[in-house]
């Protein structure tokens, strides 16, 4: 089985105990942080995906790590992926769990790129047309400055993108100027 695959059982059905438990929020909380740590510290990467490093010490490592700070359920959960010798796709649960908690609470993030920094009426425009046409609760929205664009943006949402910045008109308008010439 694949570890996105294994990594996204793990997710579905740790959420699944959330909402049983009514610690759905606590247990996002837990998978954030778990997963931020993870991406800082390629070193823990590395230790959780090592197969000779005795079983005890990642337990240790997790625990120290995030033993006061984390649900019971969450830690419990780690224990027994350790445990399991699966502590390899901790890190990938963690993403799976995030993706999954904000498709159930339909939230969705969307990539902007822009010529220049975004004012406060652009992000709420942007945010509205993506919540109309994706029927999204709630957006995320991730800024990127590119003056490469030279005017307008480029917005991406999934597997979706809406390109209009000025430097894609110029390159269509080129286009169409070296077809009617040749």
């Amino acid at each position: 089985m694949s570890e996105i695959k294994a990594a996204s059982r793990y997710a579905k059905s740790l959420i699944d105990l959330a909402v049983e438990m009514n610690s759905l929020e606590d247990m996002r909380n837990d998978m954030v942080l778990i997963e931020q740590v993870i991406r800082k510290n390629s070193e823990l990467e590395a230790v959780l995906g090592n197969p000779i490093i005795p079983l005890n010490k990642k337990a240790g490592i997790l625990t120290n790590l995030f033993g006061s700070q984390v649900h019971k359920v969450t830690k419990t959960f780690m224990e027994l992926v350790v445990s399991k010798g699966r502590s390899a796709i901790l890190f990938e649960t963690s993403k799976q769990f995030v993706v999954q908690y904000n498709k159930l609470k339909g939230i969705v993030t969307a990539d902007v790129i822009s010529a220049i920094e975004l004012t406060e009426a652009n992000r709420a425009e942007i945010v509205s047309l993506v919540k109309a046409q994706v029927g999204a609760k709630q957006v995320i929205l991730r800024e990127k400055v590119d003056p490469k664009l030279i005017g307008g943006f480029v917005l991406t949402v999934g597997d979706k993108q809406f390109d209009a910045s000025i430097s894609n008109s110029l390159n269509k308008l080129r286009k169409e100027f070296a077809q009617g010439v040749a």
